[in-house]
Formats: C-alpha cells, structure tokens, sequence
C-alpha cells in the first residue's frame, strides 16, 4: 500500500476543464490521486445531489496516465459521494475542489459547486479545500495559482483542518509576481442585486435570462474582498453548521405555549 497522501480532486466546471487539469498537476507533486468530477459544466449547482435520475460513472483516464479519472453524470456533490462509496479503498487524506473559473468569494460560497463539493468532503469528514481564480475566462491561466494551491494544500496536509471546517482560497487575477501573499480572512458581507431579462421567443412565448450586479456592503479590511481588491489570496474558514449560535438564547425567549 502506498504511504503517499491519498488525494481526490474534483470541480464544477466539468473534468476537462483548464481548471482542473492545473490542481491535478499540483497535486501529484504531493500524493496519490484520484479525479472524479462532472461529464459537463455544473457551475452555481450549489449542494444538489441527484434523487429522481441515475448516475453514470465513467473511467476516462488513459492506461499511460499515473492518475484515475472518472467523469460523473451528476452534480459536484455527487462525484464526491460516488468517489468515497464506490471508488476509493481508502478514505482521502484530502479533497480539493477547483481551480474553479471565477471567485467564489462573499456569498458566492452558498451558489458554487466547487464549494459544495469540498463541503461534501467535509460532511464526509475528509480535509477538503475549495479553489477558484478571480478570472472567468476558459483560457484562463493559472501558472500563478500553482506556487500558493501547493503551498495551501501541503499545509492542510501537514496540519489537517478541524472537524467540520472547509477552506475556502480565492486567487486574485494576477501574474505571480504581483500576488502580495495570503491573508486568513472571514466572508464579507455583500450579495447580488438582481434582475431578469425579458425576451420573447420567435413564437411569442417570453423567456428570461438572469443578470445582475454584485455588490459588496462590508468595508472591513478582514474580509476576502478586501483581501482579493489589494492582491492577496483569501482563505476563508467555512462551516457547514449553519446554526445560528448566538440567536438561539433570544430565540428561547419567545412564548410559544398557549
């Protein structure tokens, strides 16, 4: 049996994107790896899991290739439940999710795949890691992401990450020399002002498309908008127990007998 940390990476961006085949290669550097991500695009799926439709799994990697590949028919979340039920003899020493195509700052964490596949992970209480670079561009180019996604990912392998924690690092669109370091940062407080885009069909039926405008409300310097904005990578330590601690005191102070 290999002594090698074993890695499972996966995305929302679908397993053949730039994105992914960048983390791979950093993470071969660091242990044994195994891919399971989705057969198509699966951006802002958030933490849907497939109920009413079967999942295909399929082996693509090439008999050459040192790492397993598997595309999955189903959601971020999905690939990372087939992969620890079906996959893997091993469960993961880490999961890392990305490098997704476009921030997943601020609110963006409750919308992205990529996030909920590492918060999958860490339901599942495997190390996981969610990545993503500030440019949406397919042609992105994440040279400079690799030095800071190594460097992120052998630190949680040499410390772990506490139960129940997810990470969650943004890259700054920026050239390696021009990224200022990493800052450990909470979420900001910001969200989308949204609208839809009314069109008519040739037939006359309206249809829409969603647009919209993010807007940052916090004008903290702690948080990873503020950080991204001055040219750091933000690592944002996120939870997946969404209760809400510090209300449940006043909560119990509701008359709720007759």
């Amino acid at each position: 049996m290999s002594k090698k940390p074993l890695i499972l990476v996966t995305n929302d961006d679908g397993i053949t994107a730039p994105g992914i085949l960048a983390l791979i290669e950093v993470m071969e550097a660091l242990g044994d790896v195994v891919v399971v991500a989705p057969d198509s695009p699966q951006s802002g799926m958030g933490h849907a899991i497939t109920l009413n439709n079967t999942l295909h799994l399929e082996k693509v990697s090439k008999k050459s290739e040192k790492t397993l590949k598997y595309s999955c028919s189903g959601t971020p979340a999905d690939c990372v439940k087939i992969a620890v039920n079906e996959i893997l003899d091993r469960r993961p020493d880490l999961c890392v999710s990305g490098i997704n195509h476009g921030s997943n700052s601020s609110i963006n964490v409750i919308y992205s795949g990529t996030m909920s596949a590492a918060i999958e992970a860490g339901i599942e209480s495997i190390p996981a890691i969610g990545f993503s670079n500030s440019n949406h561009s397919w042609d992105t180019n994440f040279e400079a992401s690799k030095k800071y996604v190594k460097k992120i990912a052998e630190n949680a392998l040499k410390n772990g990450i506490a139960e129940g924690v997810v990470l969650n690092v943004n890259i700054p669109d920026l050239k390696e020399k021009d990224i200022k370091g990493i800052k450990v940062c909470r979420q900001a407080r910001a969200n989308w002002k949204e609208k839809f885009d009314k069109r008519k069909t040739p037939q006359g039926k309206d249809y829409y498309w969603l647009t919209g405008e993010f807007v940052n409300y916090d004008k903290g310097t702690d948080t990873d908008e503020y950080a991204l904005a001055n040219g750091y990578i933000s690592v944002v330590p996120v939870q997946f127990d969404l209760t809400a601690h510090h209300y449940m005191q006043h909560l119990n102070t509701w008359q709720f007998e007759d």
